[in-house]
């Protein structure tokens, strides 16, 4: 009850301080298993959509984040999970991808709203990148629909992902719910997995208006 009623007060306090505009929140289900699947500029953006979505959406989030010791690290492990609804995985283990699916599958699986951003990683410049196939995978597996968003303007409020935010308006855009049943029983075929994944960056690049490129941001990084 506690954790409901922080986070109406924080939902109240970000729309009085930043004056969000939130387009489609009614194509994500009331109920049932429901993957939502975005674009991802700066840290913030899955606090943000947690608080502009009713229901509770559970993200995949580096373990580092609720690790630290003291009161500071308490408060940080409480608030970015219960609050924010991440589940720490050690991604960077030889294991992390798998982890970080079966772990999304369990979600799903659980009737939740799962929150993946396909790209990997937040965009290091702005622009919209190629989605990696976990989504895919999840979608097929589960059976559950993917409804796309897009985070427009979070940027401008915390640029770089990183530092006190800034008060600057933004937007939050949901498309319809993309249903792959007709892929069902294929979530091994390598081909049916880029389609999937193709498909639901459409739609996420339609939402947010930025210019796509059809590589993956982690090499754009790594070659920074």
């Amino acid at each position: 009850m506690f954790r409901i009623v922080l986070k109406a007060f924080l939902g109240l306090l970000m729309r009085v301080l930043f004056r969000p505009r939130v387009e489609g929140a009614e194509h994500i289900p009331g109920s049932g298993p429901v993957i939502v699947a975005g674009n991802h500029v700066t840290f913030i953006d899955s606090m943000f959509l947690s608080l502009v979505v009713k229901r509770q959406v559970y993200f995949i989030g580096k373990d580092e984040y609720v690790t630290g010791k003291g009161i500071k690290g308490r408060a940080m492990a409480w608030f970015f999970g219960e609050i924010g609804g991440m589940i720490p995985v050690d991604r960077d283990g030889g294991h992390g991808g798998v982890a970080a699916l079966m772990t999304g599958r369990r979600v799903l699986e659980e009737g939740k709203v799962f929150g993946i951003y396909p790209e990997g990683t937040r965009s290091p410049d702005g622009r919209l990148y190629r989605g990696r196939t976990g989504v895919s995978r999840l979608a097929l597996m589960t059976g559950a629909p993917v409804v796309p968003f897009a985070m427009v303007g979070t940027d401008k409020i915390q640029p770089g992902g990183a530092g006190i935010p800034k008060l600057a308006r933004f937007e939050v855009r949901f498309g319809e719910p993309l249903d792959f049943s007709r892929y069902e029983g294929m979530d091994r075929d390598r081909y049916v997995l880029r389609a999937v994944a193709d498909e639901v960056m459409s739609e996420v690049m339609r939402l947010s208006g930025q210019e796509y490129v059809d590589v993956y941001a982690s090499k754009i990084k790594q070659a920074a």
